[in-house]
């Protein structure tokens, strides 16, 4: 039998102590063909008890798994079974209600990526892009799964009988498959690195849960040699624009038809104030507070103030989901703000430049529905592909061919970077920023460390003067 073995040693059960000499548990250990089990106990019976079965199953010649450590004929009396299609339907379903419409995408692509490793059959398989399409519109949408159309319905039918039992797991050698089958390409390639750490956590909660259910004695994952890749959290200063830059990309917007000039105040917000895409999607003429107009003594007519700072109060944003993941239908689901709790507020300065802009804005297109300033042509709503393309033909526009060819604001989110990053070569202090920005200070100066522009020479003409000082005298 695979991933078992007969090579066992149990040792004397040890008494666990504190600082003060207090007995604070018991402890077992053992080893199987070379790994080190424990398990710990609050009573010494229940330890003699737990360590008198592993003698009694060793000497009967049993096989002890090299998954969990303990005897294979514990856990096939203790485990349920259910096959990992109805099994990753029941987990999704549980995620389903406290999730957001981005998150129930993410199970649901996760659970698409994984199960192509616990198929137990290749007889009468459907198309792989229709079973791939099947599972992650309809299997792992609870919304949605009821309404299946007739192709799609049949391909889940198959997936149902032909997926082996969530018990399988128990062998290590399946659950390095389900592993490497869901963090890899359609081509066998490595994913990326967000995406494999994002789906190696969702199959982990997903077998946490599958312990509940008594499927499994324990998370084979917790107990797998797998590390995913490391990733990096800092911004690339590459991708960071300077002022004269980004001012050439607004105008390369604006001069596009015919959205770019519903949308150069739409990249202005995240230029100037640091907004998220999703933030700035969901940004109303009641979050602008912006200075009443002033009578020009000589013209009589009303104009901005010279000194136009307003500022932006915002509570929410609208991540865009798709219609078929909200609960309400709508393309976009209106949350708290990242890394606030529901109706916390953040308050960002909106400097002269972004005031005109958005003055500009609601002069010639006013606001949509709710009040909500972006919207496309053709619709009340604002897709990511209106402002994506945009933005593409902006940069091929503005910018010269190395520019284009290099990170240098490869998306929208780079001027959010890019405004940060202002705030913080500008001099002003982190714990501000950070408050601006909707971060931690921590987390702030972890993503933006190598964006502080100047810093690399203060430290050499630093470390030369401290050289220059330990000279001896010629």
């Amino acid at each position: 039998m695979k991933n078992t073995t007969f090579k066992v040693r149990i040792y004397k059960t040890e008494v666990r102590k504190n600082a003060a000499g207090k007995v604070t548990s018991y402890r077992v250990e053992w080893v199987t063909a070379g790994k080190r089990w424990k398990r710990s106990f609050q009573r010494s019976a229940q330890a003699d008890a737990f360590r008198s079965s592993l003698i009694t199953a060793a000497r009967n010649g049993e096989p002890f798994s090299l998954v969990t450590g303990e005897p294979v004929s514990w856990t096939r009396g203790e485990q349920q079974e259910m096959t990992w299609y109805d099994f990753a339907c029941k987990f999704a379903d549980l995620k389903w209600k406290a999730a957001s419409a981005k998150y129930r995408q993410d199970i649901a692509r996760a659970l698409t990526a994984a199960t192509p490793a616990m198929l137990k059959s290749g007889k009468g398989k459907p198309d792989d892009l229709v079973l791939r399409t099947a599972m992650r519109r309809w299997a792992f949408n609870t919304k949605q799964r009821a309404e299946a159309p007739e192709e799609m319905a049949e391909a889940l039918a198959w997936l149902a009988k032909n997926t082996i039992p969530v018990s399988a797991l128990t062998e290590a050698s399946t659950v390095r498959r389900l592993l490497d089958v869901a963090t890899s390409k359609l081509n066998g390639k490595p994913a990326a690195t967000s995406t494999i750490r994002r789906n190696k956590t969702i199959l982990q909660n997903a077998l946490d849960y599958a312990v509940e259910l008594k499927l499994l004695h324990i998370n084979p994952i917790r107990s797998l040699k797998w590390k995913p890749p490391k990733v990096t959290y800092e911004v690339d200063r590459r991708s960071v624009v300077n002022p004269t830059q980004a001012r050439r990309l607004l105008a390369a917007v604006e001069a596009q038809r015919p959205s770019g000039k519903r949308l150069v105040a739409f990249f202005g917000v995240m230029y100037y104030a640091g907004l998220r895409p999703e933030e700035a999607a969901n940004l109303r003429e009641d979050n602008l507070s912006l200075p009443d107009l002033v009578e020009n003594p000589d013209s009589g007519e009303m104009e901005p103030p010279a000194d136009d700072w307003g500022e932006l109060h915002f509570a929410s944003a609208a991540p865009f989901a798709g219609r078929e993941w909200t609960d309400d239908g709508n393309l976009r689901e209106e949350r708290a703000l990242k890394h606030r709790a529901e109706g916390q507020t953040r308050t960002v300065p909106c400097p002269p430049a972004l005031t005109r802009l958005l003055r500009a804005h609601l002069a010639e297109f006013g606001t949509g529905p709710g009040g909500r300033l972006f919207a496309g042509v053709r619709t009340d709503e604002l897709p990511p592909i209106t402002y994506r393309r945009v933005w593409l033909k902006a940069r091929q526009n503005a910018l010269t061919d190395k520019e284009a060819a290099s990170p240098l604001a490869r998306r929208p989110y780079d001027l959010r970077h890019a405004c940060v990053s202002t705030w913080l070569n500008a001099g002003v202090p982190a714990t501000q920023v950070a408050e601006w920005a909707g971060h931690s200070v921590e987390v702030l100066l972890r993503i933006y460390a190598k964006c502080l522009v100047g810093q690399d020479e203060t430290a050499k003409r630093r470390i030369a003067d401290a050289l220059q000082e330990s000279d001896p005298s010629p």
